[in-house]
């Protein structure tokens, strides 16, 4: 599922489950920790806050991370101009837990709902 998003590098177009984004979400903090530890024993991360490997990536998860969070918007049926809203201090927390909610039912104007083959099989 991380996979996912780097398979669809830079398609804003359809949905993203929940699943589909926080697991990308959640392996790409622990992924920055990592690669921030070793920065930090190789010696990498001396004036900048990011080491050689960090800053590598974070410039390489950029362009997903827009696309899987602009699919995870089109989930819960709305446009993907709202993940402008994240540049914004405090509506930014907010569309981080309004990302939390399950997304619309059955199809909506972004596509088919990623989920409709497990609600037909369950």
């Amino acid at each position: 599922m991380w996979f996912t998003a780097f398979a669809k590098y830079a398609v804003f177009s359809g949905r993203a489950r929940r699943k589909e984004y926080w697991r990308f979400i959640l392996i790409s903090i622990v992924l920055s920790f990592v690669l921030g530890f070793i920065d930090g024993l190789v010696g990498m991360a001396t004036a900048t806050p990011l080491g050689l490997l960090s800053l590598i990536f974070t410039i390489a998860i950029i362009i997903p991370s827009f696309s899987v969070a602009v699919r995870r918007l089109h989930d819960l049926d709305r446009s993907g101009w709202w993940i402008l809203i994240s540049f914004v201090p405090i509506l930014g927390f907010l569309l981080f837990i309004y990302l939390m909610f399950d997304g619309t039912h059955g199809e909506n104007r972004f596509g088919p709902d990623p989920k409709a083959g497990e609600r037909a099989s369950a």
